[in-house]
């Protein structure tokens, strides 16, 4: 569990301390992790353009990187970072060095897209996924969206090299100088591809039940832990994800989940990310992580469509730790300062999200007018 540091009752539960496993956060504003295509150069390595986005936004209590590839398979995104060549680890380095110096802490992201990639982003080759089945989603190449195949099914070898690349980029992470790791498990990439029945068929070690389909990510949590221990792991999961007609958050699935919040829960991990179910769905976010709380004992960071007043009401009523927030870091890196004083947050542009270069990404004022961040 976390550690619930007093504060002054008058202190908004956004802005009180807490510490998620060996991660001390001086607030519980926690920037998620964005992919933001700005890694426009062949080796997908971070740049001096990355170091400076991330520092804008130091004063958060924790940044999660982007989603970062742990191996050339697992790309399926154009412009995204990887964290498995020397030279990557070198561009993240540079990141963690500058957010250190700005006084704030870092975890990397890793993970593997898994099915959801396209031949286009594998040299003409088959994308791998747990079965030979086709999750039925839009993959984004460099020829702009296409629709995704039929995958080749992972072997037994492959799996085990496939986690061998998880521990080298969770060691990596570490040469780079993060504060910790996340195991990306989320959405429609390979982890969340293997706890889905429809999508894994197989009849091995890691198919056939809950428990087999859910072996992949506890062995990657154990690989990785071996490397930074587990107080410095964690996992981020989206139980209530509905994308296209294999990913449903239906009963049978949102059980699966509650036994592999279970099985976690012995896993002495730092924090597990969830997101909950989208606005506007079926249930509510309170029902969500009330159904969360009661399987899985350790810290929390809730995400999804969270504001300032339903995070600290999240907060308040103890069914997370910590709230992380996306396209709000986008328009306002000094988020934190925002809250604190109560200043309107600013606009993101959507169509500079993805688009390269500076505009729309380390060109965000202050409300004192800085694009320098702290």
């Amino acid at each position: 569990m976390s550690d619930q540091t007093p504060a002054p009752a008058t202190t908004q539960p956004l802005l009180r301390p807490v510490r998620l496993g060996a991660l001390e956060l001086p607030n519980r504003v926690v920037m998620a992790p964005m992919t933001r295509a700005r890694a426009a150069n062949p080796e997908l390595t971070p740049t001096d353009l990355h170091a400076t986005y991330y520092t804008q936004r130091a004063s958060a209590g924790l940044l999660i990187s982007e989603g970062t590839w742990v191996n050339p398979d697992a790309i399926g995104y154009i412009h995204v970072p990887g964290i498995y060549t020397d030279a990557q680890t070198a561009g993240w380095a540079q990141v963690t060095d500058a957010v250190h110096a700005a006084g704030g802490r870092i975890v990397s992201q890793i993970g593997h897209l898994g099915a959801v990639s396209h031949p286009d982003h594998q040299g003409g080759r088959l994308p791998v996924g747990p079965s030979a089945v086709n999750p039925q989603e839009m993959s984004f190449t460099p020829d702009g969206p296409k629709a995704t195949v039929t995958p080749r099914a992972l072997t037994s070898a492959e799996i085990a090299d496939t986690i061998r690349s998880y521990r080298q980029a969770a060691a990596n992470a570490r040469r780079a100088g993060f504060d910790g790791l996340e195991i990306h498990a989320q959405g429609s990439h390979l982890i969340a591809q293997f706890l889905n029945p429809r999508l894994n068929r197989r009849t091995d070690a890691y198919g056939g039940t809950s428990e087999k389909r859910a072996q992949l990510l506890l062995d990657l949590v154990d690989a990785v832990s071996d490397v930074w221990g587990g107080e410095r792991v964690g996992v981020k999961l989206s139980p209530y994800w509905n994308g296209g007609p294999t990913f449903t958050a239906d009963a049978d699935t949102l059980a699966d989940y509650d036994l592999l919040l279970k099985r976690l829960d012995d896993s002495d991990l730092a924090y597990l990310h969830l997101v909950g179910p989208a606005p506007g769905s079926d249930t509510d976010t309170l029902t969500a992580f009330s159904r969360f709380r009661s399987h899985y004992g350790g810290s929390v960071i809730a995400n999804l469509g969270f504001t300032q007043a339903t995070g600290n009401d999240l907060l308040e009523r103890r069914l997370a730790d910590a709230v992380s927030f996306g396209a709000p870091f986008i328009a306002n890196p000094d988020l934190v300062e925002r809250f604190t004083h109560g200043h309107p947050l600013a606009e993101g542009d959507r169509d500079t999200y993805y688009a390269g270069g500076v505009k729309g990404y380390t060109d965000y004022p202050t409300v004192t007018g800085s694009q320098h961040g702290r």
